[in-house]
């Protein structure tokens, strides 16, 4: 369903005459150097192609045909048609390392073979005998005499092809190196990679057809290490009925092209692709949506407010356009989750619904977070910043790798939220000490904003799943009406330590700095020594104030029998809702009274 799903996505791109994806043989490649040189192969000049995009310096993304796997420690054997890396075609290598030395021979040696036994009508081509006069005329060594030489030297792994000085596009892209790759594609489908004659056949398992088969697959970058989507390992165990490698999972040499390059496509497009934890996310629509979803669902999840709150604004207003509901029955929409892993690439998740379905799974979850905040704090709350507030010093290398993608799974099925979340909410929120405002000076609350939408969305949307009459157990704001035993210990004790605050103006240290874990958790050992120390506090109160903290106590204990021996996981996050909803609260009137 994956690879369909992309070759269909490749498919339609490669139909559309203003689309710039690849066809079939070729690829978009960073090329940051060319070689621009005579026809009779002099050199002219090295020319940098970098622009400054934001801070960093980025190459022009040239067609180049397209490069091959390079794997193992003969992986030097490999070389790319009319372009490559420096350590090929001038032999840089790496450092100083007599190894790494020895790896930039051979593959410089690996490369001047395969501008040899290019065939003799490709070789007839101006340009194409012009890079192989270029190194009978001793060019390598005018490169590297060359101003700009420092540079290109400075990066890693720097792609380089040439250029004949008066041309526009480079040698790798002029008609009889076309003429050639197209050839070359022929020849594939009749025999295998290794260019012999018994070629494996097989049916696609992508599109049905009959045909060869792909050995091994195209790489996908999604991190600094690129792997394959998929891959076997060659005598390691996954062969079966003498099949080796791809020939395990048999995909046609050009739906794996297709396949390939659509994804490495949506990876490379800003508007195509978000992070998630580890993950990287890939969306697209099976075809042009007319709202326009495909265009702002990455916007969702941004932490540019700007940005992200456009778009929630864009899908809450939805039904009012019905744009969605006229999408449902002709677009449908895919999410596709990617994570770096040993020796392939691993699929986190796999999601795909109309473009109306997912949207409304996406706007319920905005509806469960929704709480009730202070006027400084962003209505919209970014998938990032939700599971930031959870994390250790709040540093996202804190968060888990899974539980970020399988957050977002939950999101986008429209299913509950892992337990693992609530667990890790709850647990933040027991162990993390007062914090204070670096302005101020003053406490911040135990819970904080997102922290507390978390909790809600995760005790609503497990109740929900039980229940579908039941919509809401928590509310927005402040529910007097709440009689759950959690919700009301959390109002009490939010009650509580506003009393001892208005008892002790400016006060450093509230109960919730000692007493919220115990409070939260095993309610029994600590209420009873906080109901008799808040008689201290009122005893400080103005008369007027203290009817008014001890009938909320009344209020809030009617609903309260004995103290219970202890609150399971769900309990301490209503308790943690509780607590919040009352504080905001307290506060919420004072500005109003202001």
């Amino acid at each position: 369903m994956i690879l369909q799903a992309l070759k269909e996505y490749y498919d339609r791109k490669a139909a559309d005459p203003e689309s710039d994806i690849a066809p079939e043989g070729w690829e978009r490649k960073e090329i940051p150097f060319i070689v621009v040189i005579q026809p009779n192969g002099q050199f002219v000049s090295l020319e940098d192609t970098r622009e400054q995009v934001g801070k960093r310096l980025i190459g022009k993304i040239l067609l180049v045909p397209r490069s091959r796997t390079r794997t193992g420690g003969r992986s030097y054997e490999t070389t790319f048609l009319l372009w490559d890396h420096a350590g090929y075609l001038f032999q840089l290598a790496k450092s100083a390392d007599s190894k790494e030395l020895e790896k930039a021979a051979n593959q410089h040696r690996t490369w001047l073979k395969s501008l040899e036994e290019l065939p003799d009508s490709l070789k007839r081509d101006e340009g194409v005998a012009a890079v192989c006069k270029f190194y009978q005329s001793g060019g390598v060594a005018k490169v590297k005499a060359a101003p700009q030489w420092p540079e290109c030297e400075k990066l890693p792994s720097c792609n380089v092809t040439f250029r004949l000085v008066g041309d526009v596009l480079p040698v790798p892209c002029r008609p009889a190196v076309k003429e050639h790759v197209s050839a070359l594609i022929g020849r594939e489908a009749r025999c295998d990679d290794d260019g012999a004659e018994d070629e494996i056949v097989s049916r696609c398992l992508i599109t049905g057809v009959v045909g060869p088969i792909a050995r091994t697959h195209g790489r996908t970058p999604i991190n600094k290490d690129t792997k394959s989507l998929v891959a076997f390992q060659k005598n390691a165990g996954y062969d079966s009925y003498g099949k080796e490698q791809c020939y395990n999972a048999p995909v046609g040499k050009s739906a794996e092209f297709a396949y390939t390059t659509a994804l490495n496509t949506l990876l490379k497009s800003e508007n195509t692709r978000m992070r998630v934890g580890d993950a990287t996310a890939v969306f697209w629509a099976d075809r042009r949506t007319k709202s326009g979803f495909d265009e702002f669902f990455g916007d969702l999840w941004q932490e540019d407010p700007d940005r992200n709150i456009k778009a929630v604004r864009s899908l809450f207003d939805s039904p009012k356009s019905g744009t969605y509901a006229t999408d449902c029955d002709v677009a449908r929409f895919y999410v596709l989750g990617l994570a770096p892993n040993a020796a392939r690439i691993s699929v986190r998740f796999w999601l795909h619904d109309t473009v109306a379905g997912m949207a409304e799974k996406i706007r319920q979850h905005f509806d469960d977070i929704l709480i009730v905040h202070g006027s400084n704090e962003r209505h919209a709350l970014s998938l990032k910043r939700l599971l930031r507030s959870m994390a250790v010093q709040e540093d996202e290398e804190n968060i888990s790798p899974n539980m970020a993608g399988e957050t977002m799974r939950a999101i986008l099925a429209g299913v509950p939220y892992p337990q693992t979340l609530l667990q890790a909410a709850i647990r933040r929120t027991r162990a993390e000490q007062a914090k204070k405002n670096k302005q101020t000076g003053k406490s911040l609350p135990n819970v904080p904003y997102e922290r507390a939408a978390l909790i809600k969305a995760c005790i609503n949307r497990a109740t929900r799943y039980k229940d579908s009459k039941h919509k809401e157990e928590l509310k927005v704001s402040l529910d007097e009406s709440n009689a759950n035993i959690g919700y009301r210990l959390g109002r009490l004790f939010a009650t509580l330590e506003k009393i001892q605050q208005d008892a002790n103006p400016g006060i450093n240290a509230t109960i919730r700095d000692k007493f919220y874990g115990s409070a939260s958790s095993t309610p029994v050992t600590v209420f009873g020594i906080l109901m008799r120390l808040k008689n201290h506090h009122l005893a400080k109160l103005p008369d007027g104030f203290r009817i008014v903290r001890e009938r909320l106590l009344c209020e809030i204990m009617a609903g309260i029998g004995d103290f219970p021996a202890n609150l399971k996981l769900e309990e301490q996050g209503r308790f943690a809702i509780g607590y919040y909803h009352q504080m905001q609260e307290f506060y919420t009137k004072k500005e109003k009274q202001d």
